[in-house]
């Protein structure tokens, strides 16, 4: 297994439908319940494992998902409301240093909890054209809708693994 993509680089169905994206939206709205039921009773020691060499912390990872949602969100919402905005790029490595990321991982999982709501309650009133809309990022193109509505789903997903990854060693 490449432990940088353990479940696999994202995929998106060439044609995606509005069952795709409510398959999306249900692993979206239940992401922050199994989140918590991984990482509410760890330990500080638990909170400092890696999943591999130099990777970021459990810490470092709750941190990130919640930066990493709020970005795509926003993004989403742009395609949603301008005509195929360009949206900045988001530097992680840089905003993974920022003071905030020193408070507990608490802040963060309250913060996903209402991104992830807002996301759920947006994707579930798209339409099959608005799946067609598009944003352009600086340094990977355009990017429709529907591929910005899997990829809020697999990232959650993919940090999810690399957390319990670095509780099993």
């Amino acid at each position: 297994m490449d432990l940088r993509y353990p479940i696999g680089k994202l995929q998106v169905p060439k044609n995606v439908t509005l069952e795709n994206i409510q398959e999306w939206l249900k692993e979206i709205e239940t992401y922050t319940i199994r989140l918590r039921e991984t990482v509410d009773s760890l330990s500080d020691e638990e909170l400092r494992r890696t999943y591999r060499d130099d990777s970021w912390t459990v810490h470092q990872l709750v941190h990130h998902i919640a930066d990493s949602q709020l970005n795509m969100y926003q993004r989403l919402k742009l395609a949603l409301t301008d005509e195929n905005p360009t949206v900045p790029a988001f530097d992680q490595e840089k905003w993974a240093i920022q003071p905030d990321t020193k408070l507990p991982i608490e802040s963060s999982i309250k913060m996903l909890e209402g991104i992830n709501e807002r996301i759920v309650s947006l994707g579930y009133s798209l339409t099959e054209e608005q799946l067609d809309r598009t944003f352009t990022q600086q340094e990977n193109g355009e990017i429709t809708v529907a591929t910005k509505v899997a990829k809020l789903a697999w990232h959650e997903e993919h940090h999810l693994v690399h957390i319990k990854i670095a509780l099993t060693k």
